[in-house]
């Protein structure tokens, strides 16, 4: 009785080992914070009106709610400048 449920368990971890050995290696998460956030010069642009009307969405730790300060420029669309608003007219915002 004991051998069998031994057995039982080295064929089920043998099995799982195998299957586990053929899944696809996956890629590495992204590292970069920036992604999605445009250019350095898009940036700049943007960056004193995002001060100015969003900085509330502003975090010192890179971890700013980008969808949230994106939202905040849409909603004072008619308040911000003008290169700002040919930033968000490019990326279809």
């Amino acid at each position: 009785m004991v051998r069998t449920v031994l057995f039982t368990i080295a064929a089920l971890l043998t099995a799982g080992t195998i299957a586990l050995a053929q899944v696809p290696p996956q890629p590495p998460p992204v590292a970069n914070p920036l992604i999605g956030q445009g250019s350095e010069q898009e940036r700049a642009a943007c960056h004193p009106d995002v001060m100015k009307y969003c900085r509330e969405f502003v975090r010192d730790n890179d971890q700013s709610d980008v969808f949230a300060i994106l939202s905040c420029l849409q909603t004072n669309r008619t308040r911000i400048s003008f290169p700002c608003q040919e930033v968000l007219a490019g990326h279809g915002q």
